[in-house]
């Protein structure tokens, strides 16, 4: 039986150039969607599959992250002596407890197997879950808790996948993997970001990941690969040479790209029109806008 899956790494040192300049001085990690940072969405999701120490991978200009998850006794009061109850609650959902939380400063930007890497002393010999806060999952039951119930079955490693347009492969971590049917995939190669017409499947690999302690080790052998970075399915790759297991793992829920800008505008419609005090007025708002163009056609 595999040891449980109690450790998160979150990569978050990227600048975020796609979001400036809101990001020259807001790490877009902390970028709201709805009402809550990206960030607040990944911690809930990994609170949800059992995770107890988190660890993030930041860098210069990443001090937001570290005080949005600390306590605020001067904004609790002021909450307090207003009866706002239910911002207080939501308020206290942010925090996180002393020796749950840690910071690891990657110092030069050499790609997410290299981010993952800087966290190897935190890790051990323990099983560990990667998740990118840029993709963010709507679910039922939390992606990341699907993934560790397989897990508990599969052992090795586990990699989120999804299916791809065949155009769009070529932006992703793809999986050669054997046809069968089921939610988990015995996964026989992985190839970063194959050039077009190459790849082995359409299946692609997206930011949650369940991995071995040994993929550490091969992030420490491994060379820059694709883009001049190191890769982390470079190092996924090495575990299925060794033998070792490597299953995909398809997911229930709906992945949003909030690394892009039309990604993170489609997780605002589409969060926004699940609450139910949103949902009536931004409906009527969407209905409005996309009747403008109709009527003047």
């Amino acid at each position: 039986m595999s040891k449980p899956v109690t450790k998160a790494i979150f990569p978050v040192a990227g600048l975020g150039t796609r979001f400036l300049p809101a990001t020259k001085s807001v790490p877009k990690e902390i970028m709201t969607l709805v009402d809550r940072p990206l960030i607040q969405y990944a911690i809930d999701e990994a609170r949800a599959a059992g995770i107890k120490e988190f660890i993030f991978v930041t860098a210069r200009g990443k001090s937001a992250l570290e005080d949005y998850f600390d306590h605020s006794p001067e904004l609790e009061r002021t909450l307090e002596a207003k009866g706002k109850d239910d911002l207080l609650a939501e308020l206290k959902h942010t925090y996180m407890d002393s020796g749950q939380i840690a910071y690891i400063r990657q110092h030069r930007a050499m790609g997410l197997g290299h981010a993952v890497w800087c966290a190897r002393r935190l890790i051990g010999d323990e099983p560990f879950a990667v998740i990118l806060p840029d993709d963010v999952i709507a679910a039922e039951t939390p992606c990341l808790e699907q993934m560790v119930n397989a897990h508990a079955k599969t052992g090795g490693s586990v990699v989120a996948a999804m299916e791809v347009s065949a155009e769009k492969t070529s932006s992703y971590g793809i999986l050669d993997v054997d046809p069968a049917v089921g939610d988990t995939l015995k996964v026989k190669g992985m190839v970063e970001k194959p050039a077009a017409g190459t790849a082995p499947s359409n299946l692609a690999v997206i930011g949650r990941y369940i991995l071995s302690p040994r993929v550490m080790q091969h992030l420490n052998d491994i060379k820059s690969g694709a883009g001049g970075e190191i890769q982390l399915t470079d190092a996924i790759a090495k575990e299925i040479e060794d033998g070792d297991d490597v299953h995909g793992f398809r997911f229930k829920g709906q992945r949003y790209d909030c690394g892009s800008k039309a990604g993170f505008l489609q997780a605002t419609v589409a969060f926004g029109m699940a609450r139910d005090d949103l949902r009536e007025e931004l409906v009527e708002f969407l209905s409005d806008i996309t009747s403008i163009p109709t009527a003047a056609q």
